[in-house]
């Protein structure tokens, strides 16, 4: 019975060494880059991760709240590029990350509440929009805020307040009656937290342009002291019992 012959290692092994070649990455090296840029990537232009510094939006979001930022939909030059790419406009009711237009670098987190086109104005803290009362469940009211807070923009602003300098001349350029009038491109927002809440009663209208996106949910929420100094230490040490369970994977609304 015929078998099939069989090559030995001898026969078929090159004597000799194929040289690697040169300036290639190796595939270990290689696949990190890839992942690296894919982080990159998504971490600029999909989905980015902040920290809520402030108590301006109480009880939507809270200090320490840990948020994943959706960058894409929000971005106008995303509706050219396609299903892959979505695009919709920012709505009224939306919380939204922007950079401020008063403080270069400064990320803000504030709750649209008009759009371009739209007629604003409080009144006893109540805000109109359009001419209609706005039922606002996500709002909370401490009982401290100013009468010129709670009856923007008929009552000037308090005399060396927090109101940025060149506002008032931008409120009385953009007033119809008691209205404050929104211009195109621009955005009106203000904080959850009514009244601990410098937003755009004080420094104006967010530019569409300065909008970074909207927070899908947060991923985690840690109860951080305000007076305290070593913030990595304390998180080592309290991660159980600081952290705010409950929060963790709530869509933010």
């Amino acid at each position: 019975m015929a078998t099939k012959p069989v090559e030995t290692e001898t026969a078929t092994k090159d004597t000799t060494k194929a040289e690697k070649p040169r300036g290639i990455l190796s595939e270990p090296v290689a696949g990190i880059a890839a992942v690296l840029v894919f982080v990159l990537f998504v971490n600029t232009f999909i989905v980015q991760a902040f920290e809520i510094p402030s108590r301006s939006m109480i009880k939507t979001l809270m200090v320490g709240d840990h948020v994943f930022v959706d960058r894409l939909t929000p971005v106008a030059g995303s509706k050219n590029m396609g299903p892959l790419m979505p695009y919709r406009e920012v709505h009224r009711g939306d919380v939204i990350v922007f950079l401020s237009p008063l403080q270069r670098g400064l990320h803000v987190v504030k709750r649209v509440i008009g759009i371009p086109g739209d007629r604003i104005h409080l009144r006893d803290g109540i805000v109109y929009r359009n001419g209609v009362a706005l039922n606002e469940p996500y709002a909370i009211h401490s009982g401290i805020a100013s009468r010129y807070a709670d009856n923007f923009p008929s009552v000037p602003p308090e005399f060396g307040g927090p109101v940025a300098l060149d506002w008032p001349g931008v409120v009385r350029m953009n007033m119809q009656g008691e209205d404050l009038v929104i211009p195109s491109d621009k955005y009106f927002g203000l904080g959850d937290n009514r009244d601990d809440s410098l937003d755009s009663r004080y420094w104006g209208f967010i530019p569409r342009a300065n909008i970074i996106g909207r927070p899908l949910l947060i991923y985690w929420s840690f109860d951080m002291p305000e007076d305290s100094d070593e913030r990595i230490g304390f998180v080592a040490i309290h991660f159980f019992d600081q952290t705010r369970w409950r929060r963790m994977f709530q869509i933010v609304r």
